[in-house]
């Protein structure tokens, strides 16, 4: 097969990388699309007429006609989107150079009216294709098994073709590749019309399954009597002659001052920076800038540099947060001058190469962080900068994994809920069916059944297969010239923002070299950038202070103590469970230890950990391979936590240039054997030149082979450990102004149950540090979360809800609430229904914000919504009269406009506690009062080992014990043994966990998981499908105020794993640790402790666990004091 096309329906997706690899493959590529005709205009978008849609196949011949094809595909999502993205005859005729067409399959124009028998307009049609495309015009034959209508609209094609002398090409419709596909396709258009397989009015091929990637022979075999159709393929074939312009750069012009070059403006701006950053530039900062710059410019990249500072400094300017930098543009100083970094590469000894080898061509890549609520903000600035023409965001591909496959083709193969579900469940994240199959005993089991072994069968053809089209969460392009010249773009599915057809991997550079080369930059959003953004404005607000977090000592004694205590909610990496128990047993005393917490807390580094706080206790007892290693090492202790630190090594020792290092680090990293074996014998030869022993430079070759792989890069670490450090600054220094901006910040975040978790994490935390918390509050609160003065507050502070933060509660009715309320107070329910905009404040947003508490002041909750609907009528007769102009007359003629003093609420005794508190839960997400299961858990609190804040994906198979209100549970029947099982949400105050109770529980503890029980649970951690779960052993309903001997019973052959754990310092004496076991011992309960004891030379660490439980809250604080005594 000299040739092959790829004309994908009405898009151009797949065109670069089908490009690519027919060439890698030896047969031509020819790019088109099969785009959608309107039967009219692409503008008439009537219901019930112009649905009906004809196919036009179209071919590029040539660069311009490629380019007219990503004009037209662009046209037909940008002007002609109904339903399909359609162009018209207008368009074609505008677009048709360099392009040739074909009357295309039995859904194109002309064969609809043959088969209509509306011949006449059909020739007529073809006239109209002639004069349009002329030579470059051919009538289509295809031949498929069952389509009848193919033979009368080939004959007649054949007639039209001799009667208007326009050649024939013989196609085959392509729309799988190999034969046995087509039952996986067929499936796939069930999946996609939610179907199911056994529907039988459904769209459907299945009938005529020969619609694969046919060879050259078979295509002979079809047309064996029109041999000329099958010889213009390859006419058609010679006459496109497209070579696609890839793996260039290609920049957008950057405005720079007249007779300017972008080298001497990066050079002039660099300078400028370095004057303002550090006063007196050193010949150390001027050798370093001189050196980047000089790459920098040799390769051309001083435009990208200019662009970046550009709208880095104008966001800045704008008052919106910006990260400290973001992966390796940490390590150049001319970033660090040109302010797109504020870390200074020389102070934390970061090297230039790993950003930018000057050895390889790659572009540079550089990320950056903005605070999420403003991102798009900077997108705006971009695109108003460079035009709307030349700015697109980057469409991303979803594609069907193993686990969605299973349960998208389960479901239209009519295969039990729970069964899908199950198989999901057993296949690994990211593994592929047949890799989870040879691994699971149960797949393989499940699989002998016949109706899941066709299941299996159809998914592992379906995997990897595009599911749906996205916008990538952070990329943009920016071309010099319209976009449309190298990608078409379209709108994102139910939005006007603009993105490319063409993924990162067809347009960046730094992911594929044989991309279009277009200027990609992600431009991602940090909330933790948000909450550093707002808390400062807040200080700045209520204490007339204005913080600069560039400025900051690194060296706070006040910073460390916070971090070392572990209490880290709020604080940026620092927050997990684990980074907790790391802070607590490391101690920080200086940024680098965060940095190295930031690089550390990963599968694989986390094995160091324990040799990295064995060296920061105990420096002396550190040993090194060889003592040039210890300027590199020692910082980290003696380990090597950053890549940067091997490339140091290679260059310290084997005599490796850094642009030479970072070439081994990336063929270690890559770990392509036979380039290893070159580089390892060139590490050895270059050690021994510089003095080193054999033996010692094949154990350090072994050490930077080992630890490369784990690595992180040094510069991306300093930069999230500058963010942890600032949100710990404004945390420990403005306590209730940071808790004001987090709890704003969390709360604007999507609805559900991970915002509800973050805002009552937000209000533990704020519980913890005595900062109180008022509710909402009509004639209080703000639009968000506030400040108040309260004496009784941590430093006379607290926190109000904001409106916002209440549930059916939107932007429009928050808007009149606030706007009337500028005028003047609400002074009751009638005064404030009469002045707000009952449009945008309707019944449902005034209930809630009755049920809530925020209209307390007005009076009983249940009293308000008694009335409610009255006043609410009274209210609208009273406008209505006005409206009228017959309001004054009312009240000329004696009438009296009643107030809200002159209304009697009904007295009606107010709602239980407990409904009060489930209103605030329902409505805030949260219990702000007092939890209405709080009696019936407080005498099991000590038995309670986790709480879902707690729990973490590491804790996934470990044993614990938690307390919590069933808030939705859902039984169903096993499919083999028709046994009852239940999911079940349990919810405690710190929010929500799915419990999965097994038949064989659920046949005696069922009971407990009916809505609204308040039951204890034993259970194992899961972590499946990205989410935690929890699976019972055995369960107890506190309703029924069990006593002692039976929440004995409960407890008795629970095994709990717990991560509870106690360092002790090298030698601590023997009283301390006597002491410890009487306190523990004194104090049982079900959390269990692992003591870390150091040997003798403090160079490992012995775990012993304790053989009993201990009632952890109670001594924590006690060991603290203990250990430091």
């Amino acid at each position: 097969m000299p040739a092959i096309a790829l004309t994908d329906h009405g898009a151009m997706y797949g065109a670069v990388k089908f490009y690519n690899a027919a060439l890698e493959s030896g047969v031509k590529p020819i790019i088109g699309v099969e785009a959608y005709m309107a039967q009219r205009s692409r503008f008439d978008k009537e219901v019930g007429i112009d649905k009906e849609l004809r196919h036009q196949l179209l071919l590029a011949k040539n660069e311009t006609g490629y380019k007219n094809l990503m004009k037209l595909v662009t046209l037909a999502n940008l002007e002609g989107y109904y339903y399909k993205p359609r162009i018209d005859r207008e368009l074609l005729k505008a677009f048709h150079e360099g392009i040739i067409a074909t009357s295309s399959c039995l859904q194109g124009e002309i064969p609809r009216l043959i088969v209509n028998n509306r011949i006449d307009e059909a020739k007529a049609a073809l006239k109209w294709y002639l004069e349009v495309f002329g030579e470059d015009y051919y009538l289509e034959l295809q031949k498929h098994i069952n389509v009848p209508e193919l033979e009368m609209v080939n004959s007649q094609l054949m007639k039209m073709s001799r009667e208007f002398g326009v050649p024939l090409v013989a196609t085959n419709d392509v729309h799988y590749i190999n034969e046995d596909d087509a039952e996986a396709q067929d499936a796939l258009l069930a999946v996609g019309t939610k179907k199911l397989l056994s529907d039988k009015d459904r769209l459907s091929m299945i009938s005529s399954p020969d619609f694969y990637l046919k060879s050259a022979e078979e295509m002979a075999k079809l047309f064996p009597d029109i041999p000329e159709a099958l010889e213009n393929t390859l006419k058609i074939a010679d006459k496109c002659q497209l070579t696609l312009q890839i793996g260039k750069w290609i920049l957008p012009k950057y405005p720079l001052e007249e007779g300017e070059t972008p080298e001497m403006g990066l050079a002039r701006l660099t300078e400028e920076g370095l004057k303002l950053r550090f006063g007196k530039i050193s010949d150390q900062i001027k050798q370093r800038a001189e050196y980047e710059l000089g790459i920098i410019c040799r390769k051309g990249f001083a435009t990208y540099f200019l662009i970046v500072q550009d709208f880095v400094n104008w966001a800045k300017k704008e008052g919106i947060r910006v990260g400290p930098g973001r992966g390796s543009v940490a390590g150049s100083i001319v970033a660090y001058g040109l302010r797109i970094t504020t870390v200074n590469p020389l102070e934390h000894n970061i090297p230039f190469e790993r950003f930018m080898n000057p050895d390889r061509p790659t572009p540079p890549d550089i990320d950056m962080d903005f605070a999420d609520d403003r991102r798009d903000e900077v997108i705006r600035y971009v695109t108003e900068k460079y035009g709307k023409e030349k700015v697109a965001q980057i469409i991303t591909f979803g594609t069907m994994e193993a686990r969605q496959a299973i349960r998208d083709i389960g479901r239209v193969m009519d295969v039990p809920y729970s069964t899908c579900d199950k198989l999901a469940k057993l296949i690994p994240l990211k593994s592929g069916l047949r890799e989870a199959i040879n691994s699971s005993l149960e797949l393989q089991e499940m699989g002998r059944e016949p109706q899941i072994a066709k299941l299996f069968g159809l998914v592992e053809k379906v995997e990897g297969v595009t599911r749906h089209a996205s916008t990538h969460a952070a990329g943009v392009v920016i071309a010099d010239k319209d976009i449309t010249e190298y990608t078409p773009v379209q709108k994102e599915t139910g939005s006007d923002r603009i993105m490319t057809q063409y993924d990162m991997y067809s347009l960046d550079l730094n992911v594929s070299d044989k991309a279009i080369g277009l200027l990609k930059m992600d431009f991602l959003g940090l909330r933790n950038l948000t909450i550093l953004g707002k808390s400062i404005e807040f200080v700045n607000k209520y204490e007339k202070v204005n913080v600069d977090l560039s400025e900051l000592p690194l060296d706070d004694p006040q910073i460390y103590e916070l971090i070392s205590s572990g209490e880290t909610t709020g604080i940026f990496q620092l927050e997990s469970q684990g980074m907790r128990r790391l802070a607590r047993n490391l101690k920080p005393t200086k940024f680098s230890d965060i940095t190295a917490m930031v690089a550390l807390f990963r599968p694989g580094p986390m094995e160091l950990i324990d040799d990295f706080i064995a060296g920061k206790l105990h420096p002396d007892k550190i040993q090194y391979l060889h003592p040039s290693l210890k300027p590199i090492l020692s910082p980290t202790y003696g380990v090597a936590v950053y890549q940067e630190q091997c490339m140091q090594i290679a260059n310290k020792v084997a005599g490796y240039s850094m642009a030479e290092a970072d070439n081994l680090r990336r063929a270690i990293g890559k770990k392509k054997h036979s380039i290893m074996e070159i580089e390892k014998k060139k590490f050895i030869t270059g050690s021994v030149k510089n003095g080193y022993t054999k033996p010692i430079a094949e154990k350090i070759w072994g050490f930077i082979e080992k630890f490369v792989g784990y690595g992180f890069n040094i510069p991306h670490s300093v930069s999230y450990a500058m963010i942890a450090y600032q949100t710990a600054y404004m945390k420990i220094k403005f306590p209730v102004e940071y808790m004001t901006a987090m709890l704003t910040a969390e709360s604007r975040a999507i609805s559900g149950p991970a915002r509800d978790f973050k805002v009552a994490q937000g209000i533990d935390e704020c519980r913890r540090l005595g900062i109180a918390i008022f509710p909402p509050d009509i004639n209080k609160s703000l639009e968000d979360f506030s400040i108040e003065e309260y004496p009784e507050s941590l430093k006379s502070k607290a926190i109000r809800f904001g409106i916002s933060a209440v549930k059916n509660v939107g932007a429009a009715a928050i808007s009149s609430i606030l706007g009337d309320r500028q005028k003047s107070k609400f002074t009751g329910l009638f005064d404030f229904l009469g002045r707000v905009d009952s449009q945008k404040v309707n019944k449902k947003v005034i209930e809630s914000l009755i049920k809530v508490g925020a209209m307390d002041e007005f009076g009983r909750r249940s009293s308000l919504l008694a009335v409610l609907d009255d006043l609410r009528l009274q209210t609208a007769a009273k406008q209505k009269l006005i409206d009228s102009g017959q309001g004054s007359l009312f009240e000329d003629f004696g009438g009296e406009s009643k107030s809200d003093n002159q209304i009697a609420l009904p007295d009606l005794p107010e709602f239980p506690a407990e409904d009060l508190a489930n209103f605030q839960k329902e409505l805030l997400g949260i219990y702000l009062s007092d939890n209405p299961m709080a009696k019936l858990l407080e005498p099991v609190r000590n038995m309670v080992s986790a709480r879902v804040m707690d729990l973490t994906e590491e804790m996934s198979g470990k044993t614990v014990i938690m307390a919590g209100i069933v808030t939705r549970s859902k039984t169903i029947q096993t499919k083999r043994s028709n046994q009852s099982m239940c999911f079940s949400n349990i919810e405690d105050e710190t929010g929500t966990i799915e419990a999965v109770v097994f038949p064989s529980i659920f046949e005696k503890d069922g009971q407990c998981f009916v809505k609204d029980s308040v039951v204890l649970v034993s259970g194992k951690v899961d972590f499946k499908d990205d989410k935690l779960h929890l699976i019972v052993d055995k369960a107890i309903d506190l309703r029924g105020n069990p006593g002692s001997d039976q929440l004995a019973v409960f407890g008795k052959g629970i095994n709990l794993s717990s991560d509870k754990s106690i360092s002790i310092p090298r030698g601590t004496p023997k009283s301390v640790l006597s002491e410890l076991a009487t306190l523990l011992k004194a104090h049982p309960g079900s959390s269990r402790v692992k003591i870390l004891l150091p040997n003798n030379e403090g160079t490992s660490i012995k775990t012993l666990n304790l053989p009993y439980g201990v009632n952890w809250p109670e001594v924590e604080n006690q060991i603290a004091t203990l250990i430091k005594s």
